[in-house]
């Protein structure tokens, strides 16, 4: 029977039990009495088959008691045998699912997996896990867990977090993907963990302890916070794990294998959820094709550069669902309105559509699942001219034009709008911003920033936009300021170590990243961090450190911020 006529039937046998027509039999539940044909009930459940066809059951028996659930849950089990249909909620989730194990009515059960899976918070996802193992729904335990590793530093401040086993957290934190910035992070949670019941927890302290990167912790945090904790100095099992650690810590800095006394839990890194990619630009004197991963979590640059694609500066990046995307650009002959995508899983090019206009420095951002390039220039004069790009359709939109003719400009998504800042429009530097609204198709002029900023970095950084270096027209700049849109207005932030302007920047593990670019005198191999966390906003202490030099590239480099799946690259590159 195919797909609508078994639909028609179970619809003609719905309406019939609703009308109390050609019923053979009465499930009482709770003292309420539901009629149903067996067959249908058959059907749906193996549970009603053994019911009706027990050894202890006659064919005349027409009215069945079920005890230990409600009429409310029976209620849906039955509709769900005739329509194949049952309504999930947050309330009752738990329960129905229970009760389809029960009954074995796996379509129920598959039902609620995927209510919790579209319902996963960090307040719900402990207990979504646990869930998730106790009705056997493996994928939904596959993704809940992953959120836990995902949003584990949200996760511990949960109710749920604290209601873990010792095996559960121990299985949790040792894990190689792990979110979690810092291992202090890690060792705080448990802490935090044994706290709630101390009597019960503590002798748990060594297993917890094994599972730690002890030897990538802050040095003065372990040996004040973590050697000396009370949790830990009264404990011989730690006390051996603490003395494992310093002898790790020593081969490692005398250049030995860390392990090689048979430490192997001490020792590792956590796997970062996000890479930054350094692709292409301009070095010694010319376009390069050169692409650069950097892992923040081992603090290391990797290159992952295929020949394939042929030189190119001056473009714009972006990444879209799993690929990275190279639009426009400069060889230092032609003017590019060519786009190719990276797939960084297999190190490979591929051809998308042109877009309607040759750009170079252009702007390009990504935005519910489309990319926008605006502006740029065309090797004739500076564009006004944006577009949107659909991966579904392969093809280029053109966009009302922008207030302003901008090439060297960048651009930036925050809450649901593109904004472009800055750029050269021909004859000065400027210091304009705008916002493209894709629900009204229309472009706002926005309050300007302090500076003129043209090869200026912008990027959304925790729900404000930053305007980093630049050129005033005069110097290069290493101020940044940034735009709350709640008020719209710009306020200083603190400056970089170096003026810079193209150079590529993007947010990986909530740190802003400023990679190379121009100096004033030279391409730059220069790499320097920003940690809001760590800012003072009130004396504008600069919060900027230094980081790795880029292994080769010297130049503007255009920076994308690939996630997880760049872990792979990073493992291939080696």
């Amino acid at each position: 029977m195919d797909g609508q006529r078994k639909a028609a039937a179970f619809a003609v046998f719905n309406q019939l039990r609703l009308q109390g027509k050609l019923c053979d039999v009465v499930i009482r539940v709770d003292n309420v009495d539901f009629n149903a044909h067996k067959v249908v009930l058959c059907s749906c459940s193996p549970y009603f088959r053994a019911l009706f066809d027990s050894q202890w059951t006659k064919p005349e028996d027409k009215v069945y008691n079920i005890p230990g659930l409600s009429s409310k849950m029976m209620r849906l089990i039955i509709e769900y045998a005739y329509t194949h249909s049952v309504p999930v909620t947050e309330d009752n989730v738990e329960e129905l699912c229970a009760v389809a194990d029960q009954f074995t009515v796996k379509g129920i059960i598959d039902a609620c997996c995927r209510f919790q899976e579209k319902h996963l918070r960090s307040d719900n996802c402990i207990g979504i896990w646990k869930f998730a193992d106790i009705y056997c729904c493996p994928e939904l335990e596959r993704k809940a867990f992953l959120f836990i590793l995902h949003r584990f530093e949200e996760v511990v401040a949960s109710e749920g977090f604290l209601q873990l086993t010792a095996e559960q957290l121990a299985v949790i934190i040792g894990r190689d993907d792990l979110n979690a910035r810092q291992e202090k992070t890690v060792f705080e949670a448990v802490v935090r963990w044994i706290s709630h019941s101390p009597e019960d927890r503590q002798r748990h302290m060594a297993l917890l302890l094994s599972k730690f990167r002890l030897t990538i912790m802050n040095t003065d945090y372990f040996i004040n916070d973590v050697k000396y904790h009370a949790l830990v100095k009264d404990d011989a099992e730690c006390q051996s794990i603490i003395n494992s650690t310093f002898l790790a810590m020593y081969n490692l800095l005398n250049n030995r294998d860390p392990n090689s006394d048979g430490h192997t839990p001490l020792f590792g890194q956590r796997l970062p959820y996000a890479v930054l990619l350094a692709i292409g630009g301009w070095s010694g004197g010319g376009p390069t094709n050169g692409i650069e991963a950097y892992d923040p979590r081992a603090d290391r640059w990797i290159n992952v550069t295929t020949n394939e694609e042929s030189p190119r500066a001056y473009h714009g990046a972006t990444f879209l669902d799993g690929m990275v995307y190279c639009v426009g650009g400069f060889d230092s002959i032609d003017y590019f309105s060519s786009v190719r995508r990276f797939d960084p899983r297999t190190h490979t090019w591929h051809e998308a559509a042109p877009m309607h206009s040759c750009r170079c420095y252009v702007s390009v951002v990504t935005l519910n699942g489309c990319i926008y390039a605006m502006g740029g220039y065309d090797g004739h004069g500076r564009l006004n001219t944006a577009e949107r790009y659909d991966p579904r359709t392969n093809q280029w939109t053109l966009l009302p034009h922008m207030h302003e003719q901008r090439s060297d400009a960048s651009a930036a998504a925050l809450r649901g709008k593109v904004f472009i800042c800055g750029g050269f429009n021909g004859n000065e530097c400027l210091a304009t911003a705008e916002c493209y609204d894709p629900d009204t198709n229309q472009w706002t002029l926005i309050a300007p920033m302090r500076s003129r900023r043209s090869g200026v970095g912008v990027v959304a950084y925790r729900g404000h936009i930053y305007a980093v270096g630049g050129f005033d027209g005069t110097n290069r700049l290493q101020s940044v300021e940034a735009y709350n849109p709640v008020i719209n207005s710009w306020h200083n932030m603190p400056s970089m170590l170096t003026p810079r302007s193209n150079f590529g920047i993007e947010v990986v593990d909530d740190l802003l990243f400023a990679v190379g670019g121009f100096n004033g005198f030279t391409t730059t191999f220069n790499v320097e961090c920003y940690d809001g966390d760590d800012a003072c906003c009130q004396s504008l202490k600069s919060s900027w450190r230094p980081d790795d030099r880029l292994t080769r590239l010297g130049r503007p480099a255009t920076a994308a911020d690939v996630q997880r799946l760049c872990r792979d690259v990073m493992i291939t590159g080696e």
